[in-house]
């Protein structure tokens, strides 16, 4: 038991909530199911799981204020559950920091990979290049681009000299942008490399993700390019 992924669980129907804990545990994980966002909340704080799931719509404390409560907690992975592929649903939950969704009715076997591919990239927050000749790499491994600061060793950033908290994700998906310094990287692309889709996935997961990026590092530090995707200013 001591080496299985902990899964915390948050569902409000009985028979989704039941029957996606056992395919998971068939898969192997440890799962805590929870019918409702205040015993989730519960649950992560004395269990501190591995990944959580949380459906949007619970009750007590709903997915997204859940997921916020989460976030101001931990940089544990959490992918959030929706019936609805409503954008506003989907936004609303990437903003509050979760990594990715998942829309139901879903596969088991999709869920699992998608979870297994959050923890992959949460495994090991680096894999990206060193920056090219704008960056400023020091013996350390530091890349600098003016006063951003990236120890690709260290996976840490500082701003100003100042630590900026950044979560796994946000951390691969800058790692990626300062392999390549001024070059555009596609949105696609970025799924590929940074979410480890190797099938077509939600391309605002990449958006959401950026613009959260741009709020701890300087909004100016990620430039849009209209068309083709996003780069970072060498």
């Amino acid at each position: 038991m001591a080496d299985q992924t902990h899964v915390l669980f948050v569902e409000d129907d009985d028979v989704i909530r039941e029957a996606t804990q056992l395919a998971l545990e068939r898969d192997g994980f440890a799962v805590t199911a929870m019918p409702d966002g205040l015993s989730g909340l519960e649950a992560f704080r004395a269990d501190r799981p591995d990944i959580a799931l949380l459906d949007v719509m619970v009750p007590g404390l709903d997915g997204v204020s859940l997921c916020r409560r989460i976030r101001d907690e931990s940089t544990v992975p959490v992918i959030m559950l929706s019936a609805r592929a409503d954008s506003i649903d989907v936004v609303l939950g990437l903003e509050a920091g979760a990594d990715d969704y998942v829309t139901k009715p879903f596969d088991g076997a999709v869920l699992v990979a998608r979870i297994r591919a959050v923890l992959r990239r949460f495994g090991h927050a680096g894999g990206a290049d060193r920056g090219e000749e704008s960056a400023a790499p020091d013996a350390g491994g530091v890349l600098t681009f003016g006063e951003l600061e990236i120890d690709t060793e260290g996976m840490e950033v500082r701003k100003g000299g100042q630590p900026v908290g950044l979560t796994p994700t946000e951390m691969r998906l800058l790692l990626e942008f300062s392999s390549a310094p001024g070059t555009v990287l596609s949105r696609d692309k970025l799924l590929e490399r940074v979410w480890d889709y190797g099938w077509g996935g939600d391309t605002r997961v990449v958006d959401v993700h950026v613009q959260r990026l741009r709020t701890k590092i300087g909004q100016d530090r990620i430039e849009t390019v209209r068309g083709f995707g996003y780069k970072l200013k060498a």
